[in-house]
């Protein structure tokens, strides 16, 4: 498995037809965890305050993962089913067919968050 240095070198490393999902979510990440600091934890990119890891993602080979905790996934799973996305206790799966909504990104980040109270 490979170690990363940071998020730019996990997207260049991504499925090319997924790195302008990644490049978007870690945008939309930041822009609703403007005081969170970018990780790399479990060889994944993420972003975290107070020792606590917010969100993570990863690449897979057709599709993508936001990882939050688990009642981030239950206060947004009215939105989930919504946008037409599956979910797993942690994380929502979307791909470049089907994308992740900036709206249920930031829900997802500052749901999570706040669960974690950092």
């Amino acid at each position: 498995m490979t170690a990363f240095a940071d998020h730019d070198a996990y997207i260049a490393a991504a499925p090319e037809a997924l790195r302008p999902l990644l490049v978007h979510l870690r945008a939309q990440l930041a822009r609703a965890l403007p005081d969170a600091e970018e990780i790399i934890r479990y060889d994944m990119p993420g972003f975290a305050a107070g020792g606590s890891v917010i969100a993570g993602y990863a690449a897979f080979s057709k599709q993508c993962g936001l990882y939050v905790s688990g009642g981030a996934i239950s206060a947004c799973s009215d939105a989930i089913a919504a946008a037409g996305l599956k979910a797993s206790k942690t994380g929502v799966k979307f791909s470049p067919n089907k994308p992740i909504p900036d709206d249920l990104i930031a829900a997802l980040a500052l749901s999570s968050r706040k669960e974690l109270g950092v």
